[in-house]
């Protein structure tokens, strides 16, 4: 069985399926709304990162409804 993955939807950080929590910024609001992933591994170098307020490295979706 596939478990969907949720987004954060204060700081788009794609958490585990069983997360009650984000593992990057604490917020409750998770969600399975979301689209589109791209992988940041060295925020300080990364102008996507920039773009999106990403300061550490890991998953992030694109688009959280």
């Amino acid at each position: 069985m596939v478990q969907t993955r949720l987004s954060c939807r204060e700081c788009h950080y794609i958490n585990h399926a069983d997360s009650q929590t984000c593992e990057n910024c604490g917020s409750s609001s998770l969600t399975e709304d979301w689209a589109g992933y791209v992988v940041v591994t060295h925020p300080d170098d990364s102008a996507i990162a920039e773009e999106m307020n990403v300061k550490e490295p890991g998953g992030y979706a694109l688009k959280v409804r």
